[in-house]
């Protein structure tokens, strides 16, 4: 069979997950309920932390956790320009200041070297899959700040060990997924305990407990958002994480063979990995970066720009009036990067026509 197109992603959602959310759309209670709570004590095991709060998206997680921390008009947040633009937007949520500083060059991670004693939360990002030093970063403790992790690419075990907690996502291009979604992992059960009532308006009581138990009033204690995850959303994302480790061992699979093929090309950077990746993506740099990836979709691969660099996306210069030249790695890996397809469902004969376009259009 002759292959003339690849995907960008295709997710990983089977019949049995499909038919436990049928299963949970035959009940009557389809907000968040019994089923979320259980998907959230399976991912705490599973992550190793003692809380995991579900809610409807990282970028809620990161909002909430943000808020727990006591983030708002007059804190200062450390983060990298190297992401996905809800991570500085979500510190804008609270009021709070973004404070970029650049990322190292190799690695497209934060670079330590420049972190800041005049911030309140320092907020790295495990980009791609690939782990931030946490324990470096820890060992940082006299430093006056503490530590939130955006972990949207890393679904893995022992983040939120170094720090205050991690934020993960289930959008689609994820390990597992929901369409949407998202969890706060944490140890903290101040903050644990903040998100949770925060992601349900700030209220004292859920809907399934009040109608589960003996009818009680609830309360508001504080000012919150509707950010729940569902049952359904809850019962697409339990059967995926039974297969977990299948999942990535089929992703770090098929990154390694793209790693081997395309180390052989002088004209393609590769972002400097380890063994601790979760290897979510796999993105190659090259020079005209624009032209190889038009030339790319008309031989029909998917591809994606993980990321351009935040700073120069129309709104921060507007605001903040950043520039070209203010985080120069950031900005030469957002002018250079290419991600392609990397997903369990990739066919042998679909990995080697990827290899063999991008060889064809870089050379």
């Amino acid at each position: 069979m002759s292959i003339t197109k690849v995907e960008f992603f295709k997710h990983n959602i089977g019949e049995k997950d499909i038919a436990r959310a049928s299963e949970v759309m035959r009940q009557p209670f389809l907000s968040s309920g019994k089923v979320v709570e259980e998907f959230e004590d399976m991912l705490a095991e599973y992550l190793g932390v003692k809380y995991v709060v579900a809610v409807s998206s990282c970028t809620a997680a990161l909002h909430l956790s943000l808020l727990s921390l006591g983030m708002g008009k007059g804190k200062r947040v450390l983060t990298t320009p190297m992401t996905f633009m809800a991570t500085s937007n979500a510190i804008l949520y609270t009021g709070a200041m973004p404070v970029f500083v650049d990322v190292d060059r190799d690695t497209g991670l934060i670079d330590l070297s420049k972190l800041s004693l005049e911030v309140d939360v320092v907020l790295p990002v495990h980009l791609y899959g690939q782990m931030c030093d946490m324990e470096r970063i820890d060992k940082m403790g006299f430093m006056p700040w503490v530590v939130l992790e955006d972990a949207a690419h890393s679904l893995m075990v022992g983040i939120g060990e170094r720090s205050e907690g991690a934020c993960i996502s289930f959008y689609p291009t994820k390990e597992i997924t929901s369409g949407e979604g998202g969890v706060f992992a944490t140890n903290n059960i101040p903050m644990a305990e903040m998100v949770r009532s925060r992601r349900n308006h700030g209220m004292t009581k859920d809907a399934h407990s009040r109608y589960e138990k003996p009818y009680q009033h609830w309360d508001m204690e504080m000012l919150g958002y509707n950010f729940r995850m569902s049952n359904i959303q809850a019962a697409l994302l339990l059967g995926q994480l039974d297969r977990i480790d299948e999942l990535k061992n089929r992703r770090a699979l098929i990154w390694d063979v793209y790693a081997s093929a395309f180390r052989r090309n002088t004209k393609i950077g590769l972002i400097k990995t380890d063994s601790s990746s979760a290897k979510l993506m796999f993105t190659i740099l090259v020079e005209n970066r624009d032209k190889v990836l038009n030339e790319l979709q008309e031989r029909g691969v998917g591809v994606a720009v993980n990321y351009r660099a935040v700073h120069l996306l129309d709104y921060y210069r507007k605001r903040f009036g950043y520039k070209e030249g203010d985080f120069p790695n950031a900005e030469y890996i957002g002018n250079h990067t290419i991600t392609l397809p990397l997903y369990p469902k990739l066919t042998q004969l679909e990995i080697e026509y990827v290899i063999e376009k991008v060889n064809e259009v870089v050379k």
